[in-house]
């Protein structure tokens, strides 16, 4: 009886211990820092080799797909930033010149983004503006 006692102690061990693994290991896969460009730009090489997630507008004209994966370039005002996407899942139709996008990965330590995940906000045409009379969602006040 003890040692079947025993074996089984061991066992739940065992067992306990693979799923705080698994948890501490996911949990900080799953981590990632939320930074606009030009925040990353200001942080300059602090952030390289951290896994985070940048938001900014997809520069007109730098979408380019090449034999190692999408290039193009995320801005916010005057700063850019070049990102390398390499995830396995489709870019996002809405993923366009001009749209808001937000990345998740690690920069190298040339500044390059090397992406994971793209996610594109909706096109602007699709939202109505607050107070827009057109859409009818404004104020109908006079």
């Amino acid at each position: 009886m003890k040692l079947m006692r025993g074996r089984f102690l061991i066992g739940t061990g065992v067992v306990l211990a693979a799923v705080l693994w698994l948890a501490f290991t996911g949990f900080d896969e799953g981590k990632a820092y939320y930074r606009t460009v030009e925040e990353l730009r200001e942080e300059g090489a602090a952030n390289a080799g951290k896994r985070l997630k940048v938001g900014g507008s997809v520069e007109a004209g730098s979408i380019v797909w090449k034999e190692d994966g999408l290039h193009f370039r995320l801005t916010q005002n005057e700063a850019a930033l070049p990102v390398r996407y390499l995830g396995e899942s489709p870019v996002p139709d809405t993923f366009k010149d001009g749209s808001q996008a937000v990345v998740e990965g690690t920069v190298g330590s040339d500044g390059t983004l090397e992406a994971v995940k793209i996610q594109a906000k909706c096109a602007s045409k699709y939202e109505a503006e607050y107070g827009d009379e057109s859409s009818g969602a404004g104020d109908s006040r006079s």
